[in-house]
């Protein structure tokens, strides 16, 4: 049975794509910061399929023992709120080359590395530069890697339409930022993990890029107007100038609950598309999911009246 180690495998993508591996029939080592937290995932597979290991992207020694043995080595370690060590830098970039060096040093056969789209040494956001720095990290060091690179992920615990959801409820009015012109191509996450999934079996090419969008290209405005149907709340949808929002965003990243930052607000300028330059979902055999199949599925829980699920919840 190959063996695969799955770095922040405990997360949103990851969820799904342990359970799509142990179904493959792999042997799944789920390398997390806390495998207790992470022991939801044992049940994924048979006994002792599955199994979460302490690691830590920042300390190369714990990853190298996460690593160890592993035929196929997937990392999905990322953030979007960074915070103390959490930076963007550690890691996106130098945290994607620990990773590929000692993947590279213990012989894996396979490397798949979930980078985004807007990745670029020259985008004005800091993630999409670390990103961008944390592919060349990875290529540097495991040329052979497979870069995948999806746009905006929806699903159950996703971070955008429920945010925007419990905005819906609790404001009379919805911010569109930038006029709300700007593109996103939002992909399924099971689609998602089912494109990984592909790359890892043993007939899959190694190396190349991949772009997976979702089939709606739709504008900001749309997806906002998306949520408050989806929520049953009628709302004004206001356009909010870059600029004022940007000065917003230097409040609200200091919440709690993470609402919004200023390298959000950069990252928001620009559409959020696959190019058609690179291959996709449909070359890894994967149908993209409408978002009409499943927003109902999780957005239902904003329509009864006086109810905010919370970050955890949703």
């Amino acid at each position: 049975m190959d063996k695969a180690t799955v770095v922040g495998g405990a997360g949103f993508v990851g969820r799904y794509l342990v359970k799509r591996l142990a179904q493959q029939g792999l042997q799944v080592r789920v390398a997390v910061r806390d495998p207790e937290a992470a022991s939801f995932v044992k049940p994924m597979g048979e006994v002792g399929q599955v199994q979460p290991i302490q690691a830590n992207i920042r300390n190369e020694a714990s990853i190298a023992r996460a690593v160890a043995g592993a035929d196929i080595v997937i990392n999905l370690a990322a953030v979007m709120f960074p915070g103390g060590a959490q930076s963007f830098q550690a890691v996106h970039a130098a945290g994607a080359g620990v990773v590929a060096r000692t993947a590279h040093a213990a012989g894996a056969r396979r490397l798949i590395h979930v980078s985004a789209i807007g990745a670029a040494p020259d985008a004005d956001s800091k993630y999409g530069r670390s990103k961008a720095a944390g592919e060349t990290a990875v290529r540097d060091a495991f040329p052979t890697a497979t870069i995948v690179r999806p746009s905006a992920i929806f699903g159950p615990e996703d971070q955008f339409f429920n945010l925007f959801a419990r905005l819906a409820t609790i404001s009379p009015v919805m911010p569109v930022l930038g006029g709300g012109h700007s593109r996103m191509q939002p992909v399924y996450v099971g689609d998602v993990a089912q494109a990984v999934a592909a790359l890892a079996q043993e007939s899959a090419p190694t190396g190349g890029i991949y772009e997976l969008g979702g089939p709606q290209v739709l504008s900001l405005a749309e997806l906002m107007a998306m949520v408050c149907e989806q929520t049953g709340r009628k709302r004004q949808l206001l356009p909010l100038p870059f600029a004022l929002a940007k000065f917003y965003a230097f409040f609200l990243q200091l919440m709690p609950w993470q609402i919004l930052t200023m390298d959000q607000v950069e990252m928001l300028k620009l559409d959020n598309v696959v190019s058609g330059e690179q291959p996709g979902l449909a070359d890894l055999g994967v149908t993209p999911t409408p978002l009409d199949a499943v927003l109902p599925s999780y957005l239902y829980r904003y329509r009864k009246a006086g109810r905010l699920p919370s970050p955890e919840q949703a």
